[in-house]
């Protein structure tokens, strides 16, 4: 099996591996066993994809040095990305007689990543965790990193903690049966780490998305495709992960990461207000656009770029225009937890692979966005 590590200079802060299937992921976390005789595996699943931890725990009970102690069966939803849910996961440990040695397990996708995390790194001052993610949003983006937490009044991600699983395990195969707009959201965030760091791969990504979007049978597509999407994956959780090693706890480099996301945010807090429908990947989308904007009014990015994106990602099949008036916003992208001093760290993007901070109000960037 492939791996990618995360290190910080010489010290192993956590490992992703490629696999097929997910009973593969058996001798990965019999690596984790050590001294002891058995590794006691907590799981907790996106009660959507259960079965999944079924065929865990199938794989398992032949193993003699992994057991199944429970399996944790979640909602996963932003409305239940809520602190009462992880306080119920840590209740359900300690009733479960999980002790410092245990490992807790997600199966799903990045809500349930983060808050299995999040509930780990707060039980008993902290046990061990690991993923097993099954969108493509979190197999190149929410899974990796350390990034765990919960949402708070309509706020996202603002309780949490950076803490390193000791693996993410990823394997393709699970993304064929994916809804089309989740994978399409995940294909947000996998565009947005390419126009961070490029190398090919931007383009390559649009047009596997592209030939997707023109596809009749697409699912057809994703199953003959899947070394090439496998590829893509691959190059997205590398760069991540290159990131993540560099600046693990977001004082520079990392802060490129949130390309869009502030604008992605306040869509997403306006949409939760006004009960429409859209998923974290459209909004990222959405930001991207925005950004792109934002880059070529201030003289960043050449005339015409953001148009050029725009096209580029609707042809993808994403969306790109804002359902809000930029000014709407505002109040939301004010009290992002990323804000420093009335100051918001933008990521603006002169083309694929080039991108830069710039600091600005969020008055500011409104005004020049209106």
């Amino acid at each position: 099996m492939e791996e990618i590590f995360i290190k910080e200079r010489d010290r192993m802060l956590g490992r992703i591996v490629f696999g097929h299937g997910i009973g593969e992921t058996v001798p990965v976390l019999e690596e984790y066993a050590g001294s002891a005789s058995v590794l006691n595996v907590y799981v907790i699943c996106d009660i959507r994809v259960s079965g999944y931890a079924d065929m865990l725990e199938s794989r398992a009970s032949d193993s003699s040095r992994v057991k199944i102690c429970g399996k944790y069966m979640l909602e996963a939803s932003e409305e239940k990305k809520i602190m009462e849910t992880v306080l119920s996961m840590t209740g359900w440990l300690l009733a479960g007689g999980a002790d410092r040695n245990a490992l807790v397990l997600a199966v799903g996708g990045g809500i349930t990543t983060d808050m299995a995390g999040f509930a780990a790194s707060i039980y008993k001052r902290g046990v061990r965790f690991a993923y097993i993610p099954t969108t493509l949003l979190s197999q190149v983006d929410a899974a990796i990193g350390g990034k765990t937490g919960v949402n708070y009044d309509s706020y996202k991600n603002m309780l949490g903690v950076i803490r390193q699983p000791e693996f993410t395990y990823i394997c393709p195969e699970v993304l064929e049966s994916l809804p089309l707009r989740e994978f399409l959201s995940g294909a947000a965030e996998m565009v947005k780490t390419f126009l961070i760091e490029d190398g090919g791969w931007y383009g390559k990504s649009v047009r596997f998305l592209s030939d997707l979007h023109a596809a009749v049978d697409k699912q057809d597509f994703l199953r003959r495709n899947r070394p090439a999407l496998l590829e893509l994956i691959h190059a997205a959780a590398s760069v991540k992960a290159g990131v993540v090693s560099r600046d693990q706890f977001e004082t520079g480099e990392r802060r490129k990461l949130n390309l869009g996301h502030t604008f992605a945010h306040a869509i997403e807090k306006n949409a939760r207000k006004n009960g429409d429908d859209i998923t974290h990947g459209e909004a990222v989308s959405v930001g991207i656009v925005m950004a792109a904007e934002l880059s070529e009014r201030t003289g960043l990015a050449p005339r015409g770029f953001a148009s050029r994106l725009a096209g580029e990602l609707e042809r993808a099949g994403l969306p790109v225009k804002c359902p809000y008036p930029v000014r709407s916003l505002a109040e939301a992208m004010s009290r992002d937890k990323k804000a420093e001093d009335g100051i918001i760290h933008f990521v603006l993007l002169s083309g694929p692979g080039d991108v830069r901070i710039a600091d600005m109000t969020v008055s500011e960037a409104a005004r020049i966005l209106a």
